[in-house]
């Protein structure tokens, strides 16, 4: 294999393609013009699909970011009030949970 290996980069780049030009790659400006004329403006296209891509993004993260602030405050309180059950009700906490076990033991068994 003949692989030029003065260069880092994996891809022709503009500097070290030679003699063959953007336009040449694109088709010629003429071709360039003519997309531009026919309404196919693909690179203004591209930029408001990105900024309706990120505008959604920031709104998922915003609608997440408080859905996950609401759960962990519902998961404080109900702890909370878990521990203080369990603290002036010891014994009954004890046969709730020996209830429960036998409960999972006897459906995990079938």
């Amino acid at each position: 294999m003949n692989i030029d290996t003065s260069s880092n980069a994996p891809f022709q780049t503009g500097t070290s393609m030679g003699s063959v030009g953007q336009s040449q790659i694109l088709g010629g400006a003429g071709a360039s013009a003519g997309m531009r004329s026919s309404g196919l403006d693909t690179e203004g296209t591209v930029r408001r699909m990105a900024v309706k891509a990120h505008e959604t993004v920031d709104k998922l993260e915003h609608t997440l970011d408080s859905g996950t602030q609401r759960v962990l405050g519902f998961q404080q309180e109900y702890g909370d009030r878990a521990r203080e059950q369990v603290r002036t009700h010891p014994l009954a906490s004890v046969g709730i949970a020996f209830g429960v076990g036998i409960l999972f033991a006897k459906l995990m068994m079938r």
